[in-house]
Formats: C-alpha cells, sequence, structure tokens
C-alpha cells in the first residue's frame, strides 16, 4: 500500500481511474476512512464516481465495518449519480 501511495503521489494530474485505483488499494488493505476520505476528496476536485469506483467504496465501507456510510454512498450512487445497482454492489452491501 506504501508503494500505491507513493504513485499516486507522484501523478500530476489524476483521473476517476486513479481515484478509484487508490480507493481500492486501500479497501482492500482494511482502511475504509482512508478510502471514504479519498472518495470525498475525488468529488471535490470535480471528478465524477463511475460504477467501479462504487463498488470500490461499497467494498470499503463494507469490510470496515461502516454500514452507515455505505449505505449513504449506495443511496447517493442511484439518486445524485443515477448509477442503477448492479450484483457487484449489492454484494458489498450484504
Amino acid at each position: 500500500l506504501e508503494d500505491a501511495w507513493m504513485m499516486f503521489g507522484r501523478i500530476s494530474k489524476w483521473d476517476a481511474v486513479s481515484w478509484t485505483a487508490m480507493i481500492s488499494a486501500c479497501a482492500q488493505h482494511g482502511q475504509g476512512k482512508e478510502a471514504l476520505v479519498l472518495f470525498q476528496q475525488m468529488q471535490l476536485e470535480g471528478l465524477i464516481p463511475n460504477e467501479v469506483t462504487f463498488v470500490s467504496i461499497l467494498f470499503a465501507c463494507s469490510h470496515a465495518g461502516m454500514v452507515d456510510e455505505g449505505g449513504h454512498c449506495f443511496v447517493a450512487m442511484m439518486q445524485d449519480h443515477a448509477i442503477t445497482p448492479t450484483l457487484e454492489h449489492y454484494n458489498c452491501m450484504i
């Protein structure tokens, strides 16, 4: 994860793919709060999360026991971003 942070810091212009990759890396290493902060920062930078971004943040919240935060992200995915949940999204909510 340290290498991922280092590479993320070296990127001159972040896009949705680079943000999602870092959110996913945090999620896979049990760092749900860090993933959520990245998710929020991504949106503050004006980037729009996509279906894969939401799988990553929902996975992060689920594995960190952040049930309420995951629920808020799930609702935002549908209401704010008009993304229809897929099986992968629902699996993260279990």
